[in-house]
């Protein structure tokens, strides 16, 4: 994964050109969803495949960051208003747990 503002291959160090897109499931408050497409890049020195997440992305994460954070800081809570069944008990949990591995 690399971020707008990288054009170089975190494996190698090679320059990273366009390649493709694809399309990518985001779950936001209130149960909305969305689709929106994430580039990828390859890399002209290696040819491995990135992709070139947003800010408010985390990889492998389907919700936006924001939601994340703010169960990891305590903020939201199986309790809070708007959340109480989105998302589910088990994922806040998980989160949680696996804070140390997020970009945070």
């Amino acid at each position: 994964m690399v971020t707008h503002d990288e054009s170089t291959c975190p494996d190698c160090g090679g320059v990273l050109k366009y390649y493709d897109s694809v399309p990518r499931i985001v779950r936001t408050k209130r149960r909305s969803t969305s689709w929106i497409k994430v580039r990828r890049l390859r890399c002209i020195k290696c040819g491995h495949l990135h992709r070139e997440l947003p800010d408010d992305i985390f990889p492998y994460k389907q919700y936006e960051a924001e939601i994340i954070r703010g169960v990891i800081e305590g903020l939201i809570t199986c309790e809070t208003i708007g959340y109480e069944d989105y998302p589910c008990e088990m994922t806040m949990i998980r989160w949680i747990s696996q804070k140390v591995q997020l970009p945070l």
